[in-house]
């Protein structure tokens, strides 16, 4: 599977905790083999090892790990500690659960969450939320005009609790306190599942049942875990129970190799017609040609960060019939052409 991606959206956003606190941008992106350059480049992407090491860069510097979006520090190795409690000891994601709620409750910087699901034998509002648990997260303290600090918190809690029962945990929805940004189409990326926006909790909202799911995660299993973080739950492919998810990853499959597989290839794989896959990934808000554009985008970028192929072989790869072809759809992309954003990041 390529590697995943990461808007310069996002760059700005998590550096922006740091800056406020007086640490320059430009030391810190150096570290994690980016250019400031980037910084003026909305529509520019970095791979995601690149924005993981910004993170941990941010984390060792201003020694929190809300980066400076929470209303205090929480001190780097508080998650760590926190995930050895849920570990050893909880037997089912119910109890992890509340066990990562009681914990954070115990700092003041939080983050603040809490699990709620219906009480056996009271009455619901409706058929609808009887079988929802809900994760609901105290944002309102965060200094977070961008949202990174909320995206995030709620990213990090849905992909730690589906690492803890090695599943995706299935999201029927995520609702947000703050209104809808101009970056919401990166929403699908994170979460894969419909976004609320302008809701009275920011919560994550997924089925009751999964709570009864059997821990199955032990001390060795989280170290190699804590060790590759954030990456792997900042921006890990994590949607293998979707319908977007499998798509997603049958194309990134077919390559470099190629070509990438037709919708009407990808429907026999699935064991479906072309038409209930266009459905249901149009239920998940999404395309097969943005899902397709979004995977060659990806594995481009890869490919151009490394070095290990020209643009020429890269672009017969992607599927694209001529060079120029590819050119243009990367500078759509991107805003950049091949061979400038191959130079940036030797830069």
């Amino acid at each position: 599977m390529p590697t995943r991606s990461v808007s310069s959206h996002h760059v700005r956003a998590a550096l922006l905790g740091a800056e406020r606190r007086g640490v320059a941008a430009g030391p810190l992106l150096a570290r994690a083999g980016l250019p400031s350059a980037l910084l003026e480049e909305p529509r520019a992407r970095v791979p995601a090892e690149q924005f993981g090491q910004l993170v941990r860069t941010l984390w060792a510097t201003l020694d929190d790990e809300l980066i400076g979006f929470g209303g205090a520090p929480s001190k780097v190795g508080t998650f760590a500690m926190m995930a050895h409690v849920v570990v050893h000891g909880s037997r089912d994601l119910r109890e992890a659960l509340r066990r990562a709620q009681t914990f954070y409750s115990l700092f003041p910087a939080g983050p603040r969450f809490r699990l709620v699901e219906p009480v056996p034998g009271e009455e619901t509002s409706g058929e609808a939320v009887a079988d929802e648990a809900r994760l609901e997260f105290d944002v309102s303290d965060y200094d977070d005009p961008l949202h990174f600090g909320a995206e995030s918190t709620v990213l990090v809690a849905h992909r730690f609790a589906g690492w803890l029962i090695r599943r995706r945990i299935g999201l029927r929805r995520v609702e947000f306190v703050h209104p809808e940004p101009r970056h919401a189409r990166e929403y699908d990326l994170l979460f894969g599942a419909p976004c609320v926006f302008g809701a009275g909790r920011t919560a994550a909202v997924f089925d009751r049942a999964d709570l009864d799911e059997p821990v199955l995660r032990d001390g060795a299993a989280l170290k190699v875990f804590l060790r590759r973080a954030p990456v792997d739950v900042l921006v890990s492919a994590d949607y293998g129970s979707t319908v977007t998810g499998r798509v997603r990853h049958l194309i990134g499959r077919a390559l470099p190799a190629g070509p990438v597989p037709t919708p009407e290839q990808l429907a026999v794989r699935l064991s479906v017609s072309p038409q209930t896959l266009r459905r249901r990934l149009a239920a998940e808000g999404t395309t097969y040609q943005r899902l397709r554009d979004q995977v060659r985008r990806d594995h481009a970028l890869a490919e151009l960060a490394g070095g290990r192929v020209s643009i020429e072989r890269l672009s017969r790869q992607l599927g694209f019939s001529e060079p120029s072809a590819f050119h243009r759809a990367f500078r759509r992309w991107t805003g950049e052409t091949p061979r400038a954003y191959r130079g940036r990041g030797r830069g």
